[in-house]
């Protein structure tokens, strides 16, 4: 089978196991606090669900990176929206509105424009340590300044997760691409530092999302879906010598692709903003049964005549006489 189909196929699925992974992920930052921190997140079975979601995308979309530049590859990350929108749909118990039905035409003609464009080599060049150093700090700075107190920190703080993905994919390759071509040990210093800056960005981009769901699943969701292939691609094109197909003639369909899928995303996040969001704590509470009590016997007796009231004046009472009541 061709290289690119490989890739194709590997990142459609690599998408759908990370919108369900979002979808999990916004539904547990409904339910929780928002002063809730990292490690009690860990003690809820829905972050694991998520987490193992994440891990599985992470996989099919290192194996994708094999076989596909990061030009062909991170874009299709903006499949992961399109596939949100049917989950987290069915999860909220409505229907796909007109609108996501249209942002999803339009991010999908945008993508078929972008594979048109992209290379279709399988990658070859890998980031040097150096390289790979340069890149990470650079990243680490970004997202200390997005993390940063201030305005729209949902989104400030998405954009700091979709370039932190971006960056780990981009590092991911790397490591793929070295460990498999048997050119070198595998166990060398840079192969291991690329490992653990790998592990490192990829749980803070999936902290950093967590974090950024807790204001809504659309708007968020699309900044990290644009973030992460921009970030990538920037650096397959500057450092690893990635090209597009045509040269300066393939930039016209990459800029309409890319123009329609950016518009395609902003509908489906501005659907998806206005959307309910499926939670138990938000869930209509459910009137509990009533059960029928048996009627109490109440019993009134007028009080003795011979014993007047408390706070009251004796008052002199007729005796009953025998026989009326």
């Amino acid at each position: 089978m061709n290289a690119t189909l490989i890739a194709v196929a590997l990142s459609l699925v690599s998408a759908v196991a990370y919108a369900a992974a979002a979808v999990a992920q916004a539904r547990l930052a409904s339910r929780t606090d928002p002063a809730t921190g990292a490690l009690r997140l860990m003690g809820h079975g829905a972050w694991w669900s998520a987490v193992g979601l994440n891990a599985t995308g992470a996989l099919l979309h290192v194996a994708a990176l094999k076989y596909g530049p990061l030009t062909l590859v991170q874009p299709l990350g903006a499949l992961t929206l399109v596939a949100a929108v049917p989950l987290g749909a069915r999860t909220a118990g409505r229907r796909v509105t007109r609108a996501e039905w249209r942002g999803t035409l339009l991010t999908l003609l945008g993508l078929a424009a972008l594979l048109l464009a992209a290379g279709g080599a399988a990658p070859h060049d890998t980031l040097t340590l150096p390289e790979a150093l340069a890149v990470a700090g650079v990243t680490m700075a970004l997202v200390a300044g997005l993390s940063r107190p201030g305005t729209r920190p949902g989104l400030r703080h998405a954009a700091a997760s979709g370039i932190t993905s971006g960056v780990a994919s981009a590092l991911t390759q790397t490591l793929t691409v070295a460990a498999t071509d048997h050119s070198g040990p595998l166990l060398s210093w840079r192969l291991v530092t690329v490992a653990l800056l790998v592990s490192f960005l990829a749980l803070g981009g999936l902290l950093l999302s967590q974090t950024a769901y807790r204001g809504g699943l659309g708007a968020p969701l699309a900044v990290v879906t644009l973030a992460n292939p921009v970030a990538a691609a920037l650096i397959g094109l500057v450092l690893l010598g990635e090209r597009l197909q045509g040269g300066l003639l393939g930039l016209v369909p990459a800029l309409i692709g890319a123009v329609a899928a950016v518009e395609g995303v902003v509908l489906l996040s501005r659907a998806q903003a206005t959307a309910p969001v499926a939670s138990d704590a938000t869930a209509a509470p459910v009137p509990a049964p009533v059960r029928a009590s048996r009627p109490s016997r109440v019993v009134i007796s007028a009080p003795s005549p011979s014993v007047p009231l408390v706070g009251e004046p004796p008052v002199l009472r007729p005796e009953p006489v025998s026989g009326s009541r």
